[in-house]
């Protein structure tokens, strides 16, 4: 190489955001399914070493595919479980470069997403998580010469159980790949709007009830469908407070798909996930009693709902 001639510098490659969920699902009996326990983490893995070949030549001897660097994620959270993600990122990093002597190094990074057991009567919840830092609470009044509107709802309130839902016996045709499935991880971000018909005497401690009973709803009810999920939560809610004229519920599928581990001779007992963030299935419903008069004047500038 003479002065002046172009070459490669530092480099690194590998599999960004691998979308990691490993539910630990206790002990089962046959009475209970067991306490379980989340760990949720997005995991990036980049290697380092001698790549030259490739970036110069095209030459893929050496590439340990990024594909192959995301199976060994999801491979190692079933065989070794996971723990601290530090721990974790150490048994990955040790298996790239001890297992593939030009790899010299590299970078592996994890952010944990936290998850808070939702408390039912009390007392936490053994499969219902809710994402911790809460969620936004929102309002918009609106007045129309002297009559007056006032929706109140949150959003940004994600929540997920581990077990407790399914989702089977919908149609078929030609371009139906979905398997049938009488246990799956549910989980979704709630948007929720309620309008009032007659205001309450203390609008905080009413939208505390409410945030608590939509979270409970969802934790309790043995769910065939998210749609059945968001109905039962609007309904609880209009049943316990008679100044609540609708619900408007918006929720995204956030589908946790089972990972094929097979490929690597190991099983996945429903143990790990792909956590997708897109393509999602949205689900939407007004919950309202037969023969209330509508308003839309109420929703007029509500956005986000069809």
């Amino acid at each position: 190489m003479a002065r002046g001639d172009v070459v490669l510098g530092e480099n690194q490659y590998g599999k960004a955001e691998c979308r990691l969920v490993r539910v630990d699902r206790g002990v089962s009996t046959a009475s209970t399914t067991g306490r379980h326990r989340i760990t949720d983490l997005t995991v990036t893995s980049q290697l380092r070493g001698d790549f030259a070949a490739c970036h110069t030549d095209g030459d893929n001897s050496q590439v340990v595919a990024t594909d192959t660097q995301k199976n060994t994620v999801y491979a190692f959270a079933r065989e070794h479980g996971v723990g601290a993600p530090e721990a974790f990122l150490l048994r990955l990093a040790d298996h790239f470069v001890d297992g593939f002597p030009w790899v010299s190094g590299g970078r592996w990074e994890a952010e944990q997403h936290a998850w808070d057991r939702i408390v039912v009567d009390g007392a936490p919840h053994d499969h219902s998580f809710v994402r911790p830092g809460r969620e936004t609470r929102t309002t918009v009044v609106q007045r129309d010469g002297d009559e007056v509107f006032v929706v109140s709802g949150l959003k940004d309130c994600t929540v997920l159980k581990s077990t407790g839902s399914e989702f089977h016996g919908f149609p078929r045709d030609r371009y139906t790949t979905l398997p049938e499935t009488d246990d799956r991880i549910l989980a979704t971000e709630v948007t929720a709007w309620w309008r009032y018909a007659a205001l309450p005497d203390d609008f905080d401690a009413t939208y505390a009830a409410v945030r608590d009973l939509l979270l409970a709803t969802f934790a309790d009810l043995h769910s065939l469908a998210l749609q059945q999920t968001i109905f039962a939560m609007g309904r609880a809610v209009l049943e316990a407070f008679p100044g609540i004229a609708e619900v408007r519920l918006s929720c995204p599928n956030k589908h946790h798909f089972l990972v094929d581990l097979a490929p690597f001779g190991l099983d996945n007992p429903g143990e790990v996930f792909l956590a997708a963030d897109r393509p999602y299935g949205l689900i939407q419903a007004t919950v309202e009693r037969e023969g209330d008069a509508r308003e839309p004047r109420a929703w007029a500038t509500v956005a986000g709902f069809a």
